[in-house]
């Protein structure tokens, strides 16, 4: 089960570092969403699959409410659009 959840853990680290690579060319009124996203990397042992803490801390939350909604809404739609760009099934969470 270790190396399960170990490998669970470095996917998903994987994951955030495309969605921030991503991000980069992310602009939302002239701007970068860079610094903003960047900064939800305090969320980051909250959202880990098989994270110990499931309750996001104040600082975690205040980075959240620090993004624009559109810059998120960008990340998600661009991030989406990367599996079928990279011939690979395209995910489906239930």
């Amino acid at each position: 089960m270790a190396a399960s959840c170990s490998s669970s853990k470095s996917i998903m680290k994987v994951a955030v570092m495309v969605v921030l690579v991503v991000v980069a060319a992310t602009v939302v009124d002239g701007q970068s969403c860079n610094a903003q996203l960047s900064g939800l990397n305090v969320c980051g042992e909250f959202v880990v699959p098989g994270a110990d803490r499931t309750n996001p801390s104040a600082e975690c939350c205040n980075a959240l409410e620090a993004v624009p909604s559109e810059c998120l809404c960008n990340t998600f739609r661009i991030a989406s659009r990367l599996p079928s760009r990279c011939n690979i099934p395209t995910l489906s969470c239930s």
